[in-house]
């Protein structure tokens, strides 16, 4: 049974040179008509989703701070008619910095939403111009402390790694984003993705990224820094104190059931992957003449979805009980991982141990990337 819900809102005020999400750019949008189809695509889903109580509403995106307050609300009062909401349900919305945007903190969060997900990405104006971003520091912290005020709980993103960035530089603009005492941070390390202006412009030669040996040396200092400040690590990215970490993404990396709708959403239910259609000119189009935007309803082969709940959960500082996942597949642990590599990972301290359940150190968590390989089994995507 899904217990989550991502809304997608689609829109843009600019594409971030960095950003590979579905996010658009539009001169209009008719909020009327968004609005009846977004909660027509609701309406779909959960005829086939299931009754149980939803945990969290997650409104992502592009920015769907740039939505009316009202539109939020009837999203909300549809999905807790709909689901009906647990007592202490995780209502999240993403959150451009701008005034403009921080202006309507206050009614968002009347509509329900309570928390937020604000996106600073830098502490440093140079950086926020390398970045795209169409805020400055000072509008940036500003926006954050009326976030503070207006939600229960309060998170943010920081982008590290950058071109030619110094450790004692980001040292000291993390330090200062621990300064604030927000619940959760969100500290990604920035990637080329392909098909971004970043990539041309890497492959134009307009910039070097940093190295790997330097990008690595910038992680174990985030994670010695946010660890003495009592936020640490609970996935590789993201850091929180206990208690305070994203229920909603932690329904994705323990690989449980959610609902997606909205332009380009994926969602998961029963062994069925779906998929909105992308594009929001043809999401809204198959919303008024089908009544739903679904494009594709996949089953997931069962040793896919094993595989998926691997990867996925290995992420995460609490990693897997093993026992668990076996049942839950249907298959026994040694069909799972390679239990010869498991042994050798942990005597190299890559990966820790106790009974059933295995996690990635925090010694292995920087080589992520080459210890989930070694482990999952690459015959459970085909079988």
């Amino acid at each position: 049974m899904a217990r989550a819900l991502y809304i997608h809102w689609p829109f843009c005020l600019k594409k971030c040179p960095y950003c590979d999400f579905n996010s658009h750019v539009r001169d209009k949008v008719d909020h009327v008509r968004w609005q009846k189809a977004l909660l027509a695509d609701m309406r779909a889903e959960a005829e086939l989703a299931g009754a149980e109580p939803l945990e969290s509403v997650f409104f992502g995106g592009g920015t769907p701070s740039l939505m009316p307050p009202s539109l939020v609300a009837a999203l909300l009062d549809e999905a807790q008619d709909l689901w009906g909401f647990a007592p202490d349900i995780e209502i999240t919305l993403e959150a451009n910095p701008s005034s403009v945007e921080a202006s309507k903190f206050a009614d968002l969060a009347l509509a329900g939403v309570n928390r937020t997900s604000l996106g600073l990405q830098a502490l440093d104006d140079a950086k926020l111009r390398f970045l795209g971003r169409l805020h400055d520091t000072q509008e940036g912290l500003n926006a954050l402390e009326v976030a503070q005020k207006a939600f229960q709980r309060v998170s943010f993103d920081l982008i590290y790694a950058l071109p030619g960035h110094d450790p004692a530089e980001w040292e000291r603009e993390l330090r200062h984003a621990l300064s604030f005492g927000t619940s959760h941070l969100s500290l990604y390390q920035l990637t080329i993705e392909a098909g971004t202006r970043f990539a041309t412009m890497v492959r134009q030669g307009d910039f070097t990224p940093l190295d790997d040996d330097a990008a690595a040396d910038l992680y174990e200092l985030t994670q010695q820094t946010t660890h003495e400040a009592e936020l640490p690590a609970y996935e590789i990215s993201n850091h929180a104190r206990p208690g305070e970490e994203s229920r909603h993404n932690l329904t994705y990396w323990r690989y449980r059931d959610y609902v997606g709708i909205g332009p380009g959403a994926h969602g998961r239910r029963g062994g069925m992957a779906t998929q909105r259609h992308r594009k929001p000119e043809n999401w809204l189009a198959a919303v008024e003449e089908r009544g739903s935007g679904n494009q594709s309803e996949i089953a997931i082969p069962t040793g896919e979805q094993a595989s998926e709940a691997l990867l996925m959960g290995l992420r995460l500082h609490e990693g897997i009980d093993l026992a668990d996942l076996a049942a839950r597949f249907g298959r026994p642990a040694g069909q799972l991982i390679d239990l010869g590599e498991l042994d050798q990972l942990s005597a190299l301290g890559f990966i820790a141990r106790n009974d059933m359940r295995i996690a990635v150190t925090a010694q292995g968590m920087p080589l992520l990337d080459a210890i989930l390989p070694r482990l999952v089994h690459d015959a459970l995507v085909s079988a």
